[in-house]
């Protein structure tokens, strides 16, 4: 599930997305509201996380927009603030739900699977492409062959070309949505994943395969 993380104190960005990331959640993190516009415009989540005191644009106003725009993504609010008035701003601007900061990290991974339950059961949680099955509940991987489950970032890696099968990934497109912009890994990393990839995709006989296209990137496509 990809979260999109919007929040200003960096200290406290770096810790949510670790924690985040711990639970098997694939997060983006920026820093101002006009970066969670523009990201959001950009690309798909399944939920945000909204900062509302933030530089360029508020928490409150970035809601506003994604609800004008026909979004039903799940939002769920942080802030300092715990007046009543201001939870109640934030509920009625579209917020799923809200959460005042000091909070358990406990507390907020319970309130992200609350609020996006709804959305799981409503979308397909399993992808499929050939005889292979992705199930996103439970990063569960499985063909004729067996079943095993995925860890994070190899899940992620599949999800992204099963979402769309044959169409090509970049490398550089892996390392940006998976191990973020500000990752020290080697760009290298992105083929040893796709070689276990491949290595469980052939133990479960699988009747597709990862292809690589020199220079340009991976897909996903039926083996011949």
């Amino acid at each position: 599930m990809r979260l999109l993380l919007a929040e200003d104190e960096k200290a406290l960005s770096r810790a949510l997305t670790a924690i985040l990331e711990r639970n098997n959640y694939s997060v983006d993190a920026v820093f101002d509201g006009q970066a969670a516009l523009d990201y959001l415009e950009a690309d798909n989540y399944d939920a945000v996380i909204l900062d509302i005191m933030m530089p360029k644009v508020d928490g409150i106003t970035v809601l506003k927009e994604l609800r004008a725009r026909g979004s039903l993504i799940p939002v769920i609010m942080l802030t300092a603030k715990s007046e009543i008035d201001d939870k109640i701003l934030g509920l009625d601007s579209g917020a799923n739900d809200y959460l005042t900061k000091p909070f358990n990290s406990r507390e907020l991974l319970a309130r992200i699977r609350a609020m996006t339950r709804v959305q799981t059961v409503q979308t397909n949680s399993v992808l499929q492409f050939g005889n292979v099955m992705l199930d996103r509940a439970t990063f569960e991987l499985s063909a004729p062959g067996g079943s095993l489950r995925l860890a994070n970032k190899e899940f992620q890696m599949l999800e992204m070309m099963m979402s769309t099968p044959k169409n090509i990934i970049s490398t550089e497109r892996f390392m940006e949505k998976i191990w973020g912009y500000d990752s020290e890994a080697e760009i290298n990393v992105v083929w040893v994943y796709i070689s276990n990839l491949r290595k469980k995709l052939n133990s479960l006989e699988a009747d597709i395969q990862i292809k690589a296209s020199r220079g340009v990137g991976y897909s996903l496509e039926e083996k011949a």
